[in-house]
Order: structure tokens, then C-alpha cells, then sequence
């Protein structure tokens, strides 16, 4: 590998101009090649990204350019085949949340990722920041005594055009609802800020959008050391926000925000009789907010010094398997589910489909 990573980008939509950004930002690396399933847009998109190459197809693209790392930005029904593809070709994978439709085929990629010595990343970019990092060295060190219980919300609001987009909403297509599309976001926080999780319970709802999968679900998760965190997930909530909130044996850190946080959106509040520790808590003078850019900056800074994926971009399946174990939770009516039985679970790793509970009728 050279001092400077081609990269290339799959899938030209939204989320991938803040790849491009990141690379752009990066002082050794360059955007090379990207592909889009409609050449018009991926014309677009190169034009204002400094004109890399373009090209109809991932197959042609790594046979022409045989980029260092591939961003994948599409939707996640092809995460599969594109992953496997881009490690054939020598390369590594920055995959886009939720990395897969199912826990098996995310075990392909992890597999090929191991089988060809390249790096599999996942973004979620909602670990990154100075202050979950502040956060999680606090609960981690025991500076505010053990954590006991916390409470994870991902209350968003996604109208009827939202679900109208072909393969939104269907389980073949996008993998599950708003748990896995939406969810899953804070529910990494949350794992990222608290480690190991132990058990679920879970169930989904459809309450008010014309989907196969749910618009709403509810559930306790356990984690490691005796943290119980009550979990919901909306997208039919018009005040929109994503929490979180963990109280400890000292102390109740919060963070409140919607597709991003800085030092802003997170306090600690001392337990009463310990006001005196609170100063030693204080967030750090110089602020970096969560984004994109520190995750991917941090991944090519590994890449290029043949480091490990930092704390930010590792672990590309313990937030999966929440929420996997959320669906075989509600597919067995709200039945514990454990990492064991998740490893072996005769359906749900092969993919999210699941009974919800439809209360639309209200005649």
C-alpha cells in the first residue's frame, strides 16, 4: 500500500457526499473511482467531487482502478456481494450502516474480510466525538461508580413519501423497520458507552405507516455488569430526538440530539452528596463533534499505519446483534434472548423478518 489510500465509493447517494468529505479532508487519500447504479447520477456526483473516474459497474471499477479501500454507500440487500467482491480485489470496506440484512451474511463479510488479511469497517459515526469518548472513559474507568440502569430512545418521524421509495418498508429488500434503519444508531451508542450485552426482550409495533416491517418497537436490554436499559424506537414521533441516558451509582449522564452531537447535547449531573466529584467529570476543553469525518479520518489513519480499527469503527456486529435480537424476541413473543441463543437461533440469522403487532384498525 502506498503513503496515500485510493479510495472508491459504491452507491452515489446521500450519506456518500460525506464519505467524499472525508476523504477529501484526509491529507493521504484521494477519491478515485465511484459507481452508481444510474450512470447519470454517478456523473453528478463525480463532477462535484473533483471528477474521478466513472464506471457502470463495482466489477469494472476494481478491475480498471484496484482501489485500497472501498466506501460502500448503498442500500444494505447488496452490502453482501459488493463486500466480498471488494476484498477479492485486494481491497478494504467502510460499509454504511446497518452493515447487512442478516447476521449470517455479515458473518460472510467478517469471514472473507479474515481470509483476505483486509479490514472490514462499519460507520457508525454516532460513537464518534470527544464527548462519547469522554463518556465512555468515565463509565469504563468507575470514575462515576458502577452504571445501573439507562434508557435509549430514537424517537424520529418519517412521513408516508419516506416509505414510498420501492424498497423501503419490505422486509426482502431493507432488512427490517425502523429498529434496524434507525435505531440501531443510538443502540451502538449505547453498546459503545456500556460494552457486552447479556439478554433482550423485545416487540414490534405498526402503528400508523403502510409497511410490512414496524414503524415503532420496544425493549429491555441487559448488559454485562447488571446495566438494565429500556430501548424504543419510532419513526412516527413528530417532536423528533435521539437520547440517551445512563444513571450510575454517582451520577446520570445524558446526551440528547438528533443526527449529531457535540459537548452541547451532554451533561452530567452528580448524585446528591457527590457535588464535590463533579468537576473531575467536566467534558474536555477541545471539542470534536460526531460525524463522518473523525470516524473515516481515524480509519485511514489504521489503514495507512497498520493499526487496529480503532474503538470507533471495531466491533461491527454488537449493535447488530441487538437488534437482531429484538426481531427473534418479537417473532417468539417478547421471548429472552441470549447471545447463546442468538448464535444458534433456527431463523433470525438468516434474516429480521418477524410478526408486528398492527394496531392501525382504531374503529
Amino acid at each position: 500500500m502506498t503513503t496515500t489510500l485510493r479510495c472508491a465509493i459504491v452507491g452515489t447517494g446521500a450519506v456518500a457526499h460525506f464519505h467524499a468529505r472525508a476523504v477529501e479532508a484526509h491529507p493521504h487519500a484521494e477519491l478515485v473511482a465511484v459507481t452508481n447504479q444510474t450512470r447519470s447520477k454517478a456523473d453528478d456526483f463525480a463532477a462535484q467531487w473533483g471528477g474521478p473516474a466513472v464506471f457502470d459497474t463495482l466489477d469494472e471499477l476494481l478491475d480498471a482502478e484496484h482501489p485500497d479501500v472501498v466506501l460502500i454507500c448503498t442500500p444494505p440487500g447488496v452490502h453482501r456481494e459488493q463486500t466480498l467482491a471488494s476484498f477479492a480485489a485486494g481491497a478494504h470496506v467502510v460499509v454504511e450502516k446497518p452493515p447487512a440484512p442478516s447476521l449470517d451474511e455479515l458473518d460472510d463479510m467478517r469471514a472473507a474480510a479474515a481470509a483476505a488479511d483486509r479490514e472490514l469497517a462499519v460507520v457508525f459515526q454516532q460513537r464518534t466525538g470527544t464527548a462519547a469518548a469522554h463518556a465512555k472513559q468515565l463509565l469504563a474507568s468507575g470514575a462515576l461508580g458502577h452504571p445501573l440502569i439507562a434508557v435509549c430512545q430514537t424517537l424520529w418521524y418519517r412521513d408516508t413519501d419516506y416509505f414510498a421509495v420501492p424498497w423501503r418498508g419490505k422486509w426482502e429488500t431493507e432488512g427490517g423497520g425502523t429498529t434496524l434503519g434507525h435505531g440501531i444508531h443510538q443502540l451502538d451508542l449505547l453498546a459503545f458507552l456500556l460494552g457486552d450485552w447479556t439478554s433482550v426482550q423485545g416487540r414490534l409495533w405498526r402503528l400508523d405507516r403502510e409497511t410490512q416491517t414496524e414503524d415503532a418497537s420496544t425493549a429491555t436490554v441487559t448488559f454485562a455488569g447488571g446495566v438494565v436499559a429500556q430501548v424504543v424506537t419510532s419513526a412516527v414521533s413528530p417532536r423528533q430526538t435521539s437520547a440517551i441516558r445512563i444513571d450510575t451509582q454517582k451520577a446520570t449522564i445524558t446526551v440528547e440530539h438528533l443526527y449529531g452531537h457535540g459537548h452541547e447535547n451532554w451533561s452530567i449531573t452528580p448524585a446528591p452528596g457527590f457535588e464535590d466529584e463533579a468537576a473531575a467529570w467536566a467534558l474536555p476543553d477541545a471539542e470534536e463533534r460526531s460525524d463522518h469525518a473523525p470516524l473515516l479520518r481515524d480509519v485511514f489513519d489504521a489503514l495507512l499505519s497498520g493499526s487496529p480499527l480503532p474503538p470507533t469503527a471495531d466491533a461491527p456486529a454488537r449493535s447488530f446483534e441487538i437488534v437482531a435480537a429484538i426481531y427473534a424476541s418479537a417473532a417468539a413473543d417478547g421471548a429472552l434472548i441470549t447471545p447463546a441463543s442468538l448464535a444458534e437461533h433456527p431463523t433470525h440469522r438468516a434474516g429480521f423478518a418477524s410478526p408486528v403487532a398492527d394496531l392501525r384498525d382504531r374503529d
